[in-house]
């Protein structure tokens, strides 16, 4: 029963992993870019998330949709400002750029909120369900239950929404999207504001769970590569099981072996699917 109550564990800490892998699965599979800010972004929704609850007293399940809002906002002002620009250029200048912005934002949180833990103080904090003997965390329940919600909501825009099918004709084929008159720079805005707001939504999770501090950022940028070169790049499935799969391993390293341990299995599942399957696990073959 214990080895089934980490086993849970780790497939609820690994749907919000999964959630933050989406954003950045959403801007490669669509922009082409890597986005290596995507850990700051990250630790920004968290800081977002306990700002509104240190100041407003405010739930980080409430917070979510709020922090989500305000990343898509700063998501799209910074593709329509300024990644546009680059986006025909050389990938190293990609990279630079991507880097400069993560820089940029690690110093401002240190400003702003100094290099000390946060974290928030819930009532709810230490509750569990007990089912049938499988005693899970309420916390790690509601945090995967807003990262499903929130995995749904994306799935759904993409599948139904006529904005969500002109940003897929778009990465399916940039040529011909331009040819039928979309305005792929606009597309191209919305949807890094998307992978925002999803790496946002999945801060505030995430500090349910853990506390925050800005050194976090290169250890999630680091965390949703992993997920999503596991699950394929630009798959959104992918990311989703490349979440699961980090999740587990973590609970059952942290578990048989040392918590300090985690990031060595995760890496080493990471070069087990290169050896096995380069593109991923449901990516496609290049």
């Amino acid at each position: 029963m214990l080895l089934a109550n980490i086993l849970v564990a780790g497939l609820l800490t690994g749907a919000v992993y999964a959630l933050m892998a989406l954003g950045l699965s959403v801007i490669f599979g669509v922009i082409r870019i890597v986005n290596f800010a995507h850990g700051e972004m990250m630790v920004l929704g968290m800081f977002g998330a306990w700002a509104l609850n240190r100041f407003l007293h405010l739930d980080p399940l409430w917070a979510m949709p709020l922090v989500a809002a305000a990343l898509f906002l700063a998501g799209y002002a910074l593709q329509r400002g300024l990644i546009n620009r680059f986006v025909a250029r050389p990938e190293h200048m990609q990279f630079l750029l991507m880097l400069a912005i993560a820089i940029m934002l690690t110093s401002a949180m240190l400003m702003g909120f100094g290099p000390d833990a946060r974290n928030v103080q819930l009532d709810y904090a230490f509750d569990s369900y007990d089912l049938g003997g499988l005693l899970v965390d309420k916390v790690r329940v509601l945090a995967a239950g807003g990262a499903v919600a929130g995995a749904a909501l994306l799935w759904a825009f993409f599948r139904f929404a006529r904005t969500g099918k002109a940003i897929r004709a778009c990465a399916d084929n940039y040529l011909g999207a331009q040819v039928v008159g979309l305005d792929v720079k606009r597309l191209y805005a919305i949807t890094f504001g998307i992978g925002a707001a999803c790496v946002g939504a999945a801060g505030s999770l995430m500090l349910l769970l853990v506390d925050v501090h800005p050194y976090l950022a290169t250890d999630y940028t680091l965390l949703a590569f992993i997920i999503v070169i596991v699950g394929g790049l630009g798959s959104l499935g992918g990311a989703l099981l490349g979440g699961l799969l980090i999740g587990l391993s973590e609970a059952l390293s942290g578990f048989f072996i040392d918590p300090s341990m985690k990031s060595m299995f995760s890496y080493g599942l990471l070069i087990l699917v290169l050896l096995v399957r380069p593109q991923g696990l449901l990516g496609r073959r290049l």
